[in-house]
């Protein structure tokens, strides 16, 4: 297996060709096929299925053009790194968020360190919570900014910091005229929330039920893995929704208004970074820019990194001696959007 060969497959993949991959790589259409055709011999199982000119990926190629794609881009940054070390470049920092703390959070805190240290090499990346840790953990990212759960071996949490969710509604709603929306008016309508059942989504059902017994609109809720893909179909008019309050700050929706709730959701959040390796100045000046920026939002909370097995119940369900769990005390400002 060689460097050729993962990089012919990738363009297939993103192409759908061998024809079109051969003009991305700038190869002959039959170099590209030998390729592909020389990948499988070695690892055993077709990759495409062929269809004339056309191609479709097999379920090993999906399963296996994730992996690829990351070693590949692996070698494109050594290759930059590389480059940056001859020009005496200085390294860029590293960022993996989330898209609501990419959106809501970031920009100021970059700002932020911009401002007292002049312009610094940034790479940014949104994903998913799960892939934020795995890129800190594997040095993929220097940085993560991340919701809750944040107890992994190897991570060194900052900061836990916690805000209240907020209803998303479109402008011309009856509930957009309420200065705070009952959750049990919400169980009633059609529902946009998260797809991940491990996060903000568990609590938020939790709620909902005790809210009252959804009707039959709510049970045909939209599931999206994005908060800033919530706000768009809110103001589509398919829904209402339940966010965290960064994405409507950090990404304000024309036809779209933002509210308290009369129950409190948290959202818990955090910067981490490896425990296996020394923070640079620059990283944790970042880190501390992310919690001033945080510390802005209205309603923010910040607690010790020690309670972050206490905060996991409060998303989870009640304490195991069927306690409640004690509320901050909050920022007196309320958040209100327009």
């Amino acid at each position: 297996m060689e460097l050729r060969h993962l990089e012919a497959f990738a363009a297939v993949m993103s192409t759908g060709s061998f024809t079109a991959a051969a003009r991305l790589l700038a190869r002959s259409q039959p170099a590209i096929t030998r390729l592909v055709q020389e990948f499988e011999t070695e690892i055993g199982y077709p990759l495409f299925s062929r269809h004339g000119p056309r191609v479709t990926p097999t379920e090993q190629g999906f399963l296996l053009y994730e992996d690829a794609q990351r070693a590949l881009d692996g070698l494109r940054q050594i290759h930059l790194r590389a480059d940056e070390i001859a020009r005496r470049a200085p390294q860029p920092m590293l960022v993996a968020a989330t898209s609501a703390l990419a959106v809501g959070l970031l920009p100021q805190a970059i700002a932020r360190v911009e401002a007292g240290t002049g312009a610094t090499p940034i790479q940014l990346r949104s994903t998913s919570p799960e892939q934020v840790v795995h890129a800190v953990l594997t040095g993929a990212a220097h940085i993560g900014a991340s919701s809750l759960p944040l107890e992994h071996r190897g991570l060194q949490v900052h900061w836990i910091g916690q805000v209240a969710c907020v209803a998303v509604l479109p402008a011309h709603d009856p509930l957009a005229g309420q200065p705070r929306v009952s959750l049990a008016d919400l169980a009633q309508r059609r529902i946009v929330t998260m797809s991940n059942p491990y996060r903000l989504r568990r609590r938020l059902d939790q709620e909902m039920e005790r809210a009252g017994p959804p009707s039959e609109r709510r049970w045909a809720l939209i599931e999206t893995n994005s908060s800033v893909n919530a706000q768009a179909l809110v103001r589509a008019g398919l829904g209402v929704a339940v966010l965290e309050p960064l994405t409507a700050l950090g990404a304000p929706t024309e036809g779209v208004v933002v509210r308290p709730l009369d129950v409190d959701i948290p959202f818990y959040f955090g910067a981490i970074t490896s425990q296996s390796r020394t923070v640079a100045a620059p990283e944790l000046a970042l880190v501390q820019a992310l919690l001033e920026a945080a510390t802005a939002l209205p309603g923010f909370v910040q607690h010790d990194t020690a309670d972050h097995n206490r905060l996991l119940q409060s998303l989870f369900g009640d304490r195991p001696d069927g306690g409640t769990l004690p509320t901050p005390e909050r920022h007196p400002d309320a958040f209100a959007s327009g």
